[in-house]
């Protein structure tokens, strides 16, 4: 049979449990939650927080590089890099301040995590809107610049002497909370729409496939092939 379209070409290439796999993995993607890294540099932080972006659902990462560059650690992040999306914002001196726009255009509520707080916590923080979470370096935290342009502030309970945890388990102590909750909610539309993980099982397959484009090449000559 020949098939209709190039995703269903290249999905063909696919075997049927990774097939099946994408399938399942993007009835459970969200972004009605997401986060953004301002300024977060160590490697294997910035490769966690990936990682537990792709464990609990979370489809995009915002990463503001200001004076630090976000490397990733491949011996941490375990290949989750592949499955999520990073949209970085890089190329101006008020790149925060532009993440901030780009997220609030999307209908994002900002929210910046900061243990100096009795705002919200975790637990009792309203999902009822799109909201994207800031998490800051360890030693200095989020910028004032940040910190002026949030809409709610939240912070993870904590009953000992130190007063924050590793960005990374901050990062996925919020998102266990966070996508738990979202999952218990009824009449809240977290998930993507059909025709989103439609496009997002297509990119997957592309980023599964090795030289994707090699496909896309014999594709088209299938499709000359018919014509003739």
């Amino acid at each position: 049979m020949i098939p209709d379209s190039f995703e269903e070409f290249l999905s063909s290439y696919l075997t049927d449990n990774k097939r099946h796999l994408f399938e399942k993995v993007a009835n459970e993607r969200t972004r009605h939650i997401t986060i953004a890294l301002e300024n977060v540099f160590q490697p294997q932080n910035a490769s966690a927080a990936i990682r537990s972006c792709d464990c609990f659902g979370i489809q995009d990462i915002y990463v503001i590089e200001n004076s630090n560059t976000y490397e990733i650690n491949p011996n941490v992040v375990m290949g989750a890099n592949k499955w999520v999306d990073i949209h970085k914002f890089n190329h101006s001196t008020h790149n925060t301040i532009e993440c901030i726009n780009h997220l609030k255009e999307k209908g994002y509520r900002i929210v910046a995590t900061t243990p100096h707080t009795n705002n919200y916590t975790i637990d009792d923080l309203p999902l009822d809107q799109p909201i994207a979470l800031f998490f800051g370096t360890e030693k200095f935290g989020l910028s004032k610049e940040m910190l002026d342009q949030a809409d709610e502030f939240v912070r993870i309970p904590m009953y000992g002497f130190t007063e924050s945890f590793n960005i990374s388990v901050s990062v996925s102590l919020c998102l266990q909370t966070l996508a738990q909750r979202i999952r218990s909610m009824e009449n809240l539309n977290w998930r993507l729409t059909p025709q989103e993980q439609i496009e997002l099982k297509h990119e997957w397959t592309k980023r599964h496939l090795n030289n994707w484009p090699l496909y896309l090449k014999e594709y088209h000559k299938l499709q000359e092939s018919i014509k003739l």
